[in-house]
């Protein structure tokens, strides 16, 4: 009998290697983080979401209401005001503890059953929206939100029929979209606050790379190290890169050692001005750099010149003014 033998050939698994390695470390024990949106977080998944805000059951059909906006419009919503509805005329809505620059949905899990987010394609507008305002944001399972100013946009599955707008104020952080993506209405007021922090926010690195300063100081032990505008240590890490500059500290890393802020060059003070720069971080925060390698303080060091950080784990190391590693001292 003749026999056929067939050769299999393997298949070549790429792994991907953990940026920052296990919390060891990172010098300090990695804290448990509570998810946002979690309902754990206090009370019901009612009381946080708004899911008990209208009264009764969420009806029949009304859950999953993730499809397109079609053609938005401004609509007269009765004891609200001026609106943006989808193209069916179901209120949109908008979530406080969203962020737009840059955008990100905070409304996930138990959250998003509540307030479905309204897919980004095939959206269009109609007169009263500036159509350049549209956008979209990838939501942690990989689908495409509609944005409006960089906010996502909501439904909200308790409104039955067009022109509902139940979902207004609820937790006091929910409010129906206004056409330029702040609140509509009278929940314009509601949400002022929150438009002042978020303005704040953009103003906010121009004045703190303003009166911020990095220092050179000399450490009898260690050499030239460079401080902080507060005289913190500031560290390297060896898990990041310089060229390509990598970042190998993200997530409970940073809650042992945080990111140090970008600083105007022209308060520096003994490190050369061409040494000093920026790099964006994944969570696209931007970083202080010095001879490309980003820096860092530890929040083990308590008073202003403290060294505790200095050869932790044999991989963090202060800075000298040259972005070197400092040298370890027995």
């Amino acid at each position: 009998m003749r026999r056929e033998i067939f050769a299999v050939s393997a298949v070549a698994v790429l792994m991907m290697t953990a940026a920052c390695g296990s919390s060891d470390n990172y010098g300090g024990k990695a804290p448990a983080v509570q998810p946002v949106g979690d309902s754990k977080q206090a009370g019901s998944a009612d009381d946080i979401y708004g899911g008990g805000a209208g009264g009764g059951a969420v009806p029949a059909g009304q859950l999953g209401k993730t499809g397109p906006a079609g053609q938005m419009k401004v609509s007269e919503i009765q004891g609200l005001g001026a609106a943006v509805t989808d193209s069916e005329g179901f209120t949109l809505y908008r979530f406080d503890k969203d962020t737009p620059k840059p955008p990100k949905s905070n409304c996930e899990g138990d959250c998003a059953a509540t307030w479905p987010a309204v897919a980004a394609e095939g959206a269009s507008v109609s007169a009263g929206i500036d159509a350049a305002l549209l956008g979209s944001v990838e939501r942690s399972d990989g689908t495409k939100q509609l944005t409006v100013a960089g906010w996502p946009v909501y439904r909200y599955a308790k409104d039955a029929k067009a022109g509902d707008a139940l979902g207004e104020g609820v937790g006091g952080t929910w409010h129906a979209l206004g056409p330029g993506g702040k609140p509509a209405g009278k929940g314009a007021a509601a949400g002022a606050e929150k438009e002042k922090e978020e303005e704040k926010k953009e103003d906010k690195p121009a004045e703190e790379a303003k009166a911020s300063g990095l220092t050179a100081v000399q450490n009898p032990e260690l050499g030239t190290l460079v401080e902080d505008a507060e005289g913190k240590t500031l560290y390297r890490f060896d898990k990041d890169s310089a060229w390509p500059m990598k970042i190998g500290c993200v997530d409970a890393c940073t809650d042992t050692w945080k990111p140090a802020k970008p600083v105007d060059k022209a308060n520096v003070n003994g490190v050369a001005p061409e040494l000093i720069g920026k790099v964006k971080r994944p969570d696209g925060t931007e970083q202080l750099t010095i001879d490309c390698w980003p820096v860092y303080t530890f929040t083990g060091d308590k008073e202003p010149g403290d060294t505790t950080g200095h050869n932790n784990k044999g991989l963090w190391f202060a800075i000298t003014d040259k972005g070197k590693k400092a040298k370890v001292v027995n």
